[in-house]
């Protein structure tokens, strides 16, 4: 079998598993197609790829759920993701492939390691808007950098306690935000090229 034709089976099975998972669990595309296409695709194709994706997908979800948005509470990790976009398209765009796809991997098994363990812990209350513009800027430098906007805000509003539909009006829109800012800034770049597309 030809590689590419390889290739193309191997991203569209990848593809179809993570809308399969996203789906069914609301959430982790980039993690299961990053998992796959990191091996077939470069850094900077995987993260455009999941952040196209991650517009549509998740944009749908966020106008579902426009009437749960609070302003209040989703500004501090705008304005962080609105400075750690650019610093992870920087980085993107030197970046050595197998250094992302061993972070990917890295972030991947202890993302799963949380999701599993799921630690009992007292909320977090310190802080303030501080540490979440603090979250949003570790988030959006991650999520321009690999397309996986979400795992960081998702993990910290766990760590708050907030009750699952208060983090989901959180994590879903701030990804959209920092999917959106990413494609901004690739596109500005001059990074997206036609093999992307």
């Amino acid at each position: 079998m030809d590689e590419s034709v390889l290739n193309i089976a191997i991203f569209l099975a990848a593809t179809f598993a993570a809308a399969l998972v996203t789906g069914l669990a609301g959430f982790a595309f980039g993690l299961v197609a990053a998992a796959v296409w990191l091996h077939i695709l470069s850094p900077l194709q995987t993260a455009t790829l999941i952040i196209a994706f991650g517009l549509v997908v998740q944009g749908v979800s966020v106008w579902k759920l426009r009437e749960a948005l609070r302003w209040s509470r989703l500004w501090p990790f705008l304005v962080g993701a609105t400075f750690g976009v650019p610093l992870g398209v920087a980085v993107l765009g030197w970046a050595r492939p197998d250094h992302v796809r061993v972070g990917v991997g890295v972030l991947l098994i202890l993302f799963s390691t949380y999701s599993l363990a799921r630690p009992s812990i007292k909320p977090l209350t310190a802080g303030g808007a501080l540490a979440d513009a603090v979250v949003g800027f570790a988030n959006g430098i991650l999520g321009s950098l690999t397309g996986l906007a979400g795992i960081l805000t998702t993990i910290w509003c766990g760590l708050r306690g907030w009750p699952r539909d208060q983090q989901r009006a959180v994590f879903q829109p701030i990804g959209v935000a920092i999917f959106a800012m990413s494609a901004l800034w690739l596109g500005a770049r001059g990074t997206l090229s036609a093999d992307t597309a």
